[in-house]
């Protein structure tokens, strides 16, 4: 008759229950992660943005709000055999009629800082969505620069050819 080892149940049963409790404390860090990142850092970065800037609030009510359609830009990409160029059509949400005005008076300026933003662009830095989201903020970056202040809201991208 073969011998039945009494250990080997025990050992089992001691591994699978550490295996249990790893899984565990790894479900709870996760869980934990998860509720920090969704809950704490995003009312975090709210709170930095509202401290950044505190007269945002203050500069346009929502009534006030301007669209502008900006001529299209036609820019030749920063490609090594620069052969790919880029058409782009934006339309700039400002926060109020005398931000319009301004954008309207500073056309040079803001056709200047987009085409230098736009050529420095290769076609790898616009092929993906999340790099168009990159460049909507680059774009509202220069063009508050300009104004002066946080006087553009948004901007939206109407037309878009990379060939």
């Amino acid at each position: 008759m073969p011998e039945i080892d009494a250990d080997q149940p025990k050992k089992k049963g001691s591994m699978l229950k550490w295996i249990i409790i790893l899984l565990l404390l790894l479900l709870l860090g996760g869980g934990g992660y998860f509720a920090y990142t969704t809950f704490f850092a995003a009312s975090g970065n709210a709170t930095e943005a509202a401290s950044e800037n505190p007269n945002a609030q203050a500069q346009g009510k929502p009534g006030d709000i301007q669209m502008v359609t900006l001529p299209t830009f036609l820019v030749n990409l920063a490609d090594p055999l620069g052969r790919r160029y880029l058409k782009m059509t934006l339309d700039v949400e400002l926060v109020n009629k005398a931000a319009a005005e301004e954008l309207g008076k500073q056309t040079p300026k803001v056709r200047d800082a987009i085409i230098l933003l736009l050529s420095s662009k290769s076609y790898a830095d616009l092929a993906t969505p999340e790099s168009k989201l990159v460049l909507k903020n680059e774009v509202v970056e220069r063009l508050n620069l300009i104004l002066g202040g946080a006087r553009v809201r948004n901007v939206y991208f109407t037309d878009m050819v990379i060939q």
